[in-house]
């Protein structure tokens, strides 16, 4: 049995064998977690709502994720938060199947992500394309399935000094649910109005006393998702001409839709667990789980004419296809007790993202049609993530009768970084016919590419958070980090909270924060066959991406890499209304020095210096890791809530949220070896996507109507212009609005159905513009939509709650 089949067989196995409970107790269980609506992140200390504190946080229950049917952990946030971005992508090789998310407009790797307040381990991919975030590692939020989540928290305010590194942008907390008893299994299925798309996902958790008091929630899911394709008809010449000079008579019957562009093909296996037991004065805890994922995309087609082709295998051309497995494994365990008036907190994890590169429907042309294989195993992504952390807390006696809260620890990290080189077919070059080498598609990481490096840090902080009036709240903290490979660093916070009525109330925070560069920035490294626009169409080349310890990168005056430093302030304010009406608006100023980048490509025609570096090397053009460039980012935030009581005619919820943002660039800063390089190393296309990549604003205005067994959700969702620079020049889309709707009916105490559509009006993001659709292959951009490319999708539901 293989791995990933074991994997599938536990999990149907623990969703067949949910054990069937009282539905009152489920009820109950249901009640206490709409009720326990309270905040751990941004504040190891205190337990507060989410419009009691001092900097905003926004809390997404399980039932606001599942309600419109979206299936992704993170497209579900997407829709939730309006900060926060998830765009599609294709042809984006490993990107297609881990995509890049962040929030406030920033890097996917500004945002730190907690499970249960323990720090989550990043995906090993490192996304080297056109997306979002290009150059960045992200936490792969996909990994953890919806049902497991009891509620996730989203603090919008740096918290470096709270958490270390990554935090600038703010932290997402993910909450598992942690039921002793009831459960429920979800069916769901659906599909695009085009008739592609089809998806289904069989999703379940149950939760089982155990012992005096304790409590064990397994939750598991299994999704399949076929792909969707939006690509236009390929125009151009498929065959050689004939001796004669006539085309190919085969041209007339060829199948010009022969790209894909759109959703990849997708399946996922998850199993999670959550654990809470009492032993002896204190509370034993623990948590985990384990993910595989396969996904199926395209590259780009390989016409029969082509080089990169041998018509004795493919004789109308091919298209390679990627199709990387996912692996993700995560463990804590900690134990929680009281010394005194101590609570103490000791705690252990470790989690593990394996990207292994597999492609399919290829070939490497230059070992000749007879010896070369057309499957390959390219090589393989594992990053590894070890946590130690031991917390103490309490409250003493402070000034004015008030309670000081303090807090102190201290937290060890080890981060493992590797490369594992592909089968040889996957990489070298055979030399037959003068043809390219490596698999076509994504060629394979060489053994030269093989990495095995790790780093350390330690970190310790200390807290403080005091009511010192009814009307005034504030907080501290300053956190001493030390890494083994760049040196220290130390992040300080200031908030605080000030009542002016009952109902109206102002907040500040003030922080400095940092993020260190992760180990797949400090040591990726690989040589493989990139097609590159040169402002006359997309050509192959070998392009060679450096880590700092190599010679190349050495040779170019390229420092060590730097952390990330950044100064951020927030200034805002609380109104709770009269009949259950909240309204929060948040400004914020984040500065970012040293941000890190990965340069654009720099060829020996540029600079002897780069022409003496890569000589003895494969690569015909180098790029590589650097800190840069300085920016600024400033935004607003805004939520509004409102509970109705429409009488006999039921309830209704209403919320309205709404995000702005804008990034510009303040410095540019490069190797002074590279001077005058600088249109290469950070030019048009790069700037535009640091800066103007995401919707400057994106806004979601939700109503849920209940009445007797009926539960009707509607949901207008708004996102603004962005731009993405070609080589013709800059292209803005949007905006976009998309109308998401739902209506679920519970039949019994036991089950619900639920049927809806997301995309009602079936909007496309606006066409590239025809000198940037490729042929007119490309009709809608590959990158950074926020909608997507696939139009509108119908589902329908059936749950079963014990």
């Amino acid at each position: 049995m293989t791995k990933r089949n074991a994997i599938t067989v536990a999990i149907l196995g623990s969703l067949l064998a949910l054990p069937s409970f009282a539905q009152e107790a489920q009820q109950d269980q249901d009640k206490k977690n709409v009720d326990e609506k309270i905040q751990v992140v941004g504040s190891r200390l205190s337990m507060r709502t989410a419009t009691d504190g001092a900097a905003p946080v926004d809390i997404i229950s399980a039932e606001d994720l599942l309600k419109t049917g979206i299936t992704e952990t993170a497209k579900a946030l997407q829709f939730a938060v309006p900060s926060f971005n998830f765009p599609q992508s294709s042809i984006t090789d490993g990107s297609d199947a881990v995509r890049p998310a962040s929030l406030r407009g920033l890097s996917p790797d500004h945002t730190l992500v907690l499970v249960n307040g323990k720090r989550r381990h990043k995906s090993a991919l490192i996304h080297l394309n056109g997306t979002t975030g290009r150059g960045s590692s992200n936490v792969d939020l996909n990994a953890i399935p919806m049902s497991a989540i009891k509620r996730i928290e989203v603090l919008r305010d740096g918290a470096a000094a709270l958490y270390g590194s990554d935090a600038i942008a703010g932290v997402i907390n993910i909450v598992l649910k942690d039921n002793a008893d009831g459960g429920m299994i979800t069916a769901t299925g659906g599909q695009t109005y085009e008739g592609d798309g089809e998806q289904w996902k069989l999703s379940g958790s149950t939760g089982i006393a155990v012992g005096d008091g304790g409590a064990l929630t397994l939750s598991a899911e299994l999704h399949h998702k076929n792909r969707t394709n939006r690509a236009g008809p390929d125009p151009r010449q498929q065959y050689p001409l004939l001796d004669n000079g006539d085309p190919d008579p085969r041209e007339a019957t060829f199948d010009r839709y022969s790209f894909h562009v759109g959703d990849a093909e997708y399946d996922n296996a998850a199993l999670f667990a959550n654990y809470e037991q009492a032993l002896g004065n204190g509370t034993l805890y623990a948590f985990g789980g384990v993910s595989d994922r396969t996904s199926k995309s395209g590259a780009f087609y390989r016409r029969a004419l082509q080089d990169g082709n041998l018509t004795e295998i493919y004789p109308d051309g091919f298209l390679p296809i990627l199709a990387p497995d996912v692996n993700d494994y995560s463990g804590y365990v900690g134990y929680k007790w009281m010394v005194g008036e101590w609570t103490l907190d000791l705690s252990g994890g470790m989690g593990q993202s394996k990207f292994q590169y597999n492609v399919e429907h290829s070939l490497n042309a230059s070992l000749g049609p007879d010896a070369t294989p057309t499957e390959f195993d390219a090589g393989t992504l594992i990053n590894t993530e070890t946590n130690a952390t031991f917390d103490v807390s309490r409250f003493v006696p402070f000034y004015n009768n008030s309670d000081l809260s303090v807090a102190f620890g201290i937290s060890y990290r080890r981060a493992n970084y590797q490369i594992e080189a592909g089968e040889e077919a996957s990489y070298i070059n055979g030399g037959y016919q003068d043809r390219p080498g490596g698999s076509q598609g994504f060629t394979g990481f060489t053994p030269e590419s093989e990495v095995d490096q790790s780093r350390n840090n330690t970190g310790l902080y200390v807290e403080l958070e005091n009511q010192l009036t009814m009307d005034f709240m504030w907080g501290a903290a300053v956190r001493y980090e030390n890494y083994s490979d760049f040196g220290s660093n130390t992040s300080w916070k200031l908030s605080g909270r000030y009542d002016l009525t009952d109902r109206f109330s102002i907040r500040a925070t003030a922080n400095t924060g940092f993020r260190a560069p992760s180990v797949q920035q400090l040591y990726f490294t690989n040589i493989s066959t990139l097609f590159v626009d040169r402002g006359d169409g997309l050509v192959p080349e070998q392009s060679g991406t450096f880590n700092n310890i190599s010679d190349v990168a050495q040779s170019l005056g390229i420092g060590e890499l730097q952390p990330e430093e950044s100064q951020s302030y927030s200034l805002g304010f609380v109104w709770n209304g009269y009949n259950g009406l909240a309204v929060t608006v948040d400004a914020y100023h984040i500065a970012i020095d040293d941000r890190i980048i990965l340069s654009g490509d720099v060829s020996p025609e540029d600079s002897p210096v780069v022409a003496d570096a890569l000589e003895g090397t494969t690569a015909q053009n180098a790029r590589f890791f650097v800190n840069a460039v300085d920016t600024t980012t400033q935004g607003v935030d805004v939520v509004v809530a409102k509970t109705f009581d429409l009488g006999s005619n039921g309830d209704l919820k209403t919320q309205l949220a709404y995000g702005y943002n804008d990034t510009e660039i303040d410095a540019i800063h490069l190797p002074q070896l590279l001077d005058g390089l600088e249109s290469q190393l950070f030019d048009r296309t790069e700037q535009v996507r640091m800066t103007d990549s995401t919707p400057e604003s994106s806004a979601s205005l939700g109503f849920t109507h209940s009445i007797g067994a009926w539960t009707s959700t509607l949901q207008l969702s708004y996102f603004g212009k962005y731009t993405i620079d070609y080589s013709s020049g800059a292209e803005t889309y949007g905006p976009d609005w998309l109308t998401d709707i739902s209506v679920g009916y519970q039949v019994n105490d036991a089950w619900q159905v639920k049927a809806g559509v997301q995309n009602l009006f079936d909007q496309y993001p606006d066409e590239r513009g025809e000198n940037n659709q490729f042929n007119g292959i490309f009709k809608y951009p590959l990158t950074n939509s926020p909608i997507g490319f696939n139009g509108g999708y119908y589902f329908a539901e059936v749950t079963y709650q014990f």
